[in-house]
């Protein structure tokens, strides 16, 4: 993957890669082993993945929520490639609120993925940059009783919330029938983690930086277990991406069905 972790942002190397990915066509070998596999679930007709950048001991911010840029170029490049193969990326509001993210693809060629903020109670600010009118789609996802109101331009997604919480799957299968398969989960942690826990996700991109916080927020939490051997061990390749290394796993084994299944052969 030598030109994936040495290419910049504007590469003629990934220039043609989006086009291909979504037409089916086989990929670049310096790109083929990584995106490849996001093409497709091997559950149902929907490819669900997520994505955070940490440190070396798992914080994905300090304890003031400072977090630009734990990664180096080239790990912020891979994620701007990932967001130009999505049909969707989601957010939850905390991480909408605290960092005010574009969440475009400006650093790499391709399409805008559409912006998706999960936003149970209309926290969610009128000037807030996911909002943007770009001419890419927009979706607020709140519970029935929040004050979200329809407009012409932000579509807004009333699903049940329990204790403000609007369960994964039923985001996912929201997002589904409106045409939106291919999904990226970015952030924050709490959000990431939310859907792997349900089950929701086929693969992660972990981003790892060679830096050390000591303290801060954590990245992945998932219930406490009592024994090391129990802990979930899913098929995983590291990637050298300038300074960071990226882990891609592969969750398929603990996915829950969401959208259409597959039919055996």
């Amino acid at each position: 993957m030598n030109a994936h972790s040495s290419g910049g942002g504007g590469s003629d190397a990934w220039a043609a890669v989006p086009a291909a990915f979504r037409a089916g066509a086989p990929l670049p070998p310096a790109w083929a082993e990584v995106f490849g596999p996001l093409r497709a679930s091997s559950i149902d007709d929907l490819m669900v993945m997520g994505q955070l950048g940490q440190s070396l001991d798992g914080r994905i911010a300090t304890n003031s929520g400072h977090s630009q840029y734990i990664n180096c170029d080239a790990g912020l490049d891979h994620l701007h490639r990932l967001r130009s193969l999505m049909d969707a990326v989601v957010i939850g509001v905390g991480t909408a609120l605290a960092d005010n993210p574009q969440l475009t693809v400006r650093r790499v060629a391709g399409p805008n993925p559409a912006r998706v903020i999960l936003d149970p109670h209309g926290r969610l600010r009128p000037d807030a940059r996911v909002l943007s009118a770009d001419g890419t789609r927009r979706l607020v996802v709140t519970a029935p009783e929040s004050t979200w109101v329809v407009t012409d331009d932000i579509e807004v997604v009333r699903l049940p919330a329990d204790n403000g919480h609007i369960a994964p799957a039923a985001v996912l299968g929201a997002l589904a029938a409106r045409g939106l398969r291919r999904i990226l989960i970015e952030g924050g942690a709490r959000t990431v983690s939310g859907f792997m826990s349900a089950g929701c996700l086929d693969r992660l991109h972990v981003m790892v930086a060679p830096i050390i916080l000591g303290t801060g927020r954590a990245g992945i939490s998932l219930a406490p277990i009592d024994r090391v051997d129990h802990a979930l061990r899913p098929p995983t390749r590291a990637y050298p991406l300038g300074d960071d290394v990226l882990f891609d796993c592969d969750l398929s084994a603990t996915r829950v069905p969401i959208g259409r299944a597959k039919m055996s052969t």
